[in-house]
């Protein structure tokens, strides 16, 4: 079965509370209308989903179903989907998941279920020109820290991330959230506005 995988950006809207602009932005890429959505709690939980609608309090989840739309929602925190043999999965994972280890779980409860994942793509992030953090979570992520534009102390989210993935195929959609305007970001400027990150099987 073929992957689909999107993420959206902010001319598409605010994609978690206006639904209309999640209509227009899922038919302009070919995308299901039908999604299953989670309560993000920066965790480490995932679910598996058959029917559409809201999963539970998790931030990974993944379906063997075909034409079923998984979305997690951002504005900062990356977007991760991975695909493999009969199934795919999308995770939240801002440093709290990444610390968790979210993505990694969902890898391994996909397995459980008997797909075989073999391709992430990682959605647009807060980059480490631009994510400062202060020394509780520095310490945290040791050998993944890295100096914003403006010289404090920062971590390399999309880094910790893509060495979570291991031997899977990792592709990029780059950008750094806080400082282009393309995407939305919490941090920047507090807007409550979330994107994108959607993956489904073609039918």
């Amino acid at each position: 079965m073929k992957l689909g995988v999107g993420f959206s950006q902010a001319a598409d809207g605010d994609l978690r509370g206006d639904l209309s602009a999640r209509r227009v932005w899922a038919s302009g890429i070919g995308a299901p209308q039908a999604w299953v959505t989670l309560r993000q709690v920066h965790g480490d939980h995932v679910v598996e989903a058959s029917t559409a609608g809201e999963a539970g309090e998790a931030d990974g989840v993944f379906t063997t179903t075909p034409g079923l739309g998984l979305a997690v929602l951002t504005a900062d925190c990356a977007g991760v989907v991975i695909g493999g043999e009969g199934g795919v999965g999308v995770a939240h994972a801002g440093w709290r998941g990444a610390h968790a280890e979210v993505v990694p779980n969902l890898v391994a409860a996909m397995r459980a279920a008997g797909i075989a994942p073999t391709v992430a793509h990682i959605g647009p992030a807060i980059g480490p020109c631009c994510f400062e953090v202060g020394e509780e979570v520095a310490r945290l992520f040791p050998g993944d820290l890295a100096t914003t534009t403006w010289g404090t102390t920062s971590v390399d989210l999309i880094g910790i991330i893509t060495a979570q993935l291991e031997e899977l195929e990792v592709r990029r959609t780059g950008g750094c959230t806080f400082h282009d305007s393309a995407f939305l970001s919490h941090r920047r400027d507090g807007s409550p506005g979330r994107m994108a990150a959607l993956a489904w099987l073609e039918r």
